[in-house]
């Protein structure tokens, strides 16, 4: 683990050097928050899913007050600090704690691949030192920024295949057995990739603004229309009972008055027919202003 730790640091220094907006490389002791500790902390295992769609181009959905793949950012951090802060509160002995990061589809850079890698970190009694945990934020902060400037000047957006992650990973990469897994996914709300795009009668892998518009749910009758003619997210598991969900960054097409609570509506009937019983979804509202949303979930204030 000393090992990892060394390329982890030498990684990250190393991408620090090619980013305008450099992040702290060394940890302040004197301005870390003093934690009571707990016996009776849970395990936690966070996966977080990034939607790098277009959504995030500033070209295309500019952000006077501030562009959303810097929202994301922020919502991250918030995470990762969360993270920190459920380890540093548990006794050592007790500490066995997972936080991961997944793109889907995975980046064609394998250099980005590589460092997305080391934002699969477990904490046990065996590493959980202090110096070593507060790295997370560190690291998620400088190695999240790295993905999203790399998506923004590919400028090659394809979508997001958030609904084939449910169908086929979500299971596999986000639940561990005694653990409380929790699914942060950072989306404006819409779906779409590609290599995705199935309907079954009204139900479909996707959902656009202009979807929305064809299915006629841009109208005030937009609930019945969805109940009468059934219209939603093809099901892919019905199983997921042991997974939380919160969603983060939904960003309603403004054209249309109703447009967020249809995707609201949407995201609720697939998540309920997965058997997902706790989640929550969230606008894209400013990083300061998300962050005690965060922090409550993940530490269950």
């Amino acid at each position: 683990m000393k090992s990892r730790f060394i390329i982890i640091a030498i990684l990250f220094l190393v991408a620090c050097k090619d980013d305008k907006q450099k992040a702290p490389t060394q940890i302040d002791s004197k301005n870390i928050e003093t934690i009571k500790l707990s016996s009776k902390k849970p395990d936690l295992n966070i996966s977080i899913l990034l939607d790098l769609s277009d959504r995030i181009n500033p070209k295309k959905y500019p952000n006077p007050t501030m562009e959303y793949f810097e929202r994301d950012l922020g919502y991250i951090n918030s995470i990762a600090k969360s993270f920190e802060l459920h380890i540093r509160s548990k006794r050592t002995n007790k500490i066995n704690d997972h936080i991961h990061l997944y793109i889907d589809p995975e980046p064609s850079d394998s250099n980005l691949n590589e460092k997305i890698e080391l934002l699969d970190m477990t904490f046990t009694k065996n590493n959980a030192k202090r110096e070593y945990i507060m790295q997370t934020s560190v690291l998620y902060d400088s190695i999240s920024r790295l993905i999203y400037k790399s998506a923004i000047n590919d400028n090659n957006y394809i979508g997001s295949d958030l609904w084939s992650f449910f169908k086929t990973n979500v299971e596999d990469f986000c639940i561990e057995k005694n653990h409380r897994n929790i699914l942060v996914i950072l989306t404006d709300g819409y779906l779409y990739h590609k290599d995705s795009k199935l309907r079954e009668k009204n139900q479909t892998s996707y959902l656009r603004p202009q979807d929305i518009k064809n299915f006629k749910l841009n109208t005030s009758n937009w609930k019945t229309t969805i109940e009468t003619k059934n219209y939603g997210f093809i099901s892919t598991k019905d199983s997921l009972q042991d997974l939380e969900v919160l969603i983060l960054g939904i960003n309603p097409n403004p054209k249309n008055p109703y447009e967020q609570d249809v995707i609201l509506q949407y995201w609720k009937n697939w998540l309920n027919s997965m058997k997902i019983k706790n989640f929550q979804i969230k606008t894209a509202i400013l990083p300061a202003n998300m962050d005690k949303i965060i922090k409550d979930y993940i530490l269950k204030k």
